[in-house]
């Protein structure tokens, strides 16, 4: 018997998808799929947008590699365009949100080593929290799903619960070196950390000379109805790790840092062969235009509270079913009282693609340039796919 040559560490694909436009997918039988997933919150401007297909083909036709060893200027003009709108006065460019989590991690505790406190290397995170697959990323997160099987735990690496400043005060010490956080939580079930909670965050960082680490790979880009969630409390990060929507469905993340936090990344500490590679960065300086735009933010706003509507409308009609609706902007959930996954396999019979996240919450995470039909559509199936499913309950 011949076996499946990828790996298995993925289920079993319901379908085999071969085309995309907008916000829609085909599969190899000619059937359509409203898509509100969106490969995991990346394709910020749906599937094959032509902006970006323009910008990648031509770039494909001029250089599509050298490595960091060599410049382009490519990456030097999308780095000043994303230091010019955020807190950030310095961008590393990655392949992933992982590996931009990993270049925060060692940032954070090379700043303390330069500052003559190599013991200060602790990192404290939060239950709930999802920063990647890597080794660290998976230590930094420590969820046991990930961690188990791999050995014992990086030292280093302290988890609080979520929401919780009391418990977060009584865990930092002298030996505490950054805190990451997700403003908006997406694996751990689109729990989204108060304004008030960020504020005291910073406050609490200023204090005992504490990086504060954002994971905004899937909030970020625009996705909360701000180019960053943490905008929304006032409040900026001293390292931050985007990735997903910046790319628009083409592989790149960053880390970004003010100059103080940055101060022990210097020439021959960290490096990526891929990382801002030309094809990446044509395609990224073309999502940083689109997703920049007032009109743009405005948009997925005004989406944004269709969707609330929406969901709302699900739990009045299915309080059986739904518990909570939860998140922000267009990173939103709905916590029910039973497994999601029954959810969604009726809806993708219907012609939804949605996800799943940690605490039974159903996913949705669509382009941002959907519109009010979609959002209609998309509510409509989920209201028939819940009614579908207490039928069998």
């Amino acid at each position: 018997m011949t076996i499946n040559p990828l790996m298995p560490v993925y289920p079993p694909a319901p379908a085999n998808f071969v085309e995309g436009k907008g916000a829609r997918l085909r599969d190899d039988k000619g059937n359509e799929y409203l898509d509100f997933v969106a490969g995991i919150a990346t394709n910020c401007l749906g599937h094959c947008n032509p902006i970006l297909v323009d910008a990648l083909t031509k770039q494909a036709n001029k250089l599509w590699h050298v490595s960091n060893s060599y410049q382009t200027e490519l990456q030097k003009e999308l780095a000043a365009k994303w230091t010019s709108v955020t807190f950030a006065d310095v961008v590393f460019f990655t392949n992933s949100g992982t590996e931009a989590i990993e270049a925060c991690l060692k940032l954070t505790r090379k700043y303390h080593f330069e500052k003559g406190k190599p013991e200060k290397i602790d990192i404290i995170g939060f239950d709930g929290a999802f920063h990647g697959r890597s080794y660290g990323a998976i230590n930094a997160a420590a969820n046991p799903n990930y961690i188990h099987g791999f050995g014992p735990a990086l030292p280093g690496f302290k988890q609080c619960e979520f929401g919780n400043l009391d418990a977060l005060k009584a865990m930092i010490n002298e030996n505490t070196a950054g805190i990451i956080l997700e403003p908006i939580q997406g694996e751990g079930g689109c729990r989204a950390a108060s304004d008030e909670y960020l504020t005291e965050l910073r406050k609490i960082c200023d204090e005992k000379d504490i990086l504060l680490i954002f994971d905004e790979v899937q909030s970020g880009a625009a996705r909360s109805g701000k180019l960053f969630a943490h905008e929304w409390a006032g409040i900026t990060p001293d390292v931050m790790a985007i990735a997903k929507g910046i790319g628009g469905g083409f592989p790149m993340g960053a880390c970004l840092a003010t100059e103080n936090a940055a101060l022990g990344m210097v020439k021959g500490v960290h490096g990526s062969t891929f990382g801002g590679n030309p094809l990446a960065m044509a395609v990224g300086s073309a999502v940083f235009e689109e997703i920049t735009k007032p009109e743009f933010l405005d948009h997925v706003n005004q989406m944004a509270n269709a969707v609330t509507q929406g969901l709302e409308s699900l739990k009045d009609a299915h309080p059986e079913l739904v518990e909570e609706v939860r998140g922000k902007g267009l990173l939103r959930g709905i916590k029910l009282k039973i497994d999601p996954q029954i959810v969604r396999s009726k809806a993708f019979e219907n012609g939804l693609l949605v996800a799943v996240a940690g605490g039974n919450v159903l996913r949705l995470v669509p382009p941002l340039i959907i519109t009010q039909q979609d959002v209609s559509e998309a509510i409509a199936i989920l209201d028939k796919s819940m009614s579908a499913v207490k039928e069998t309950l």
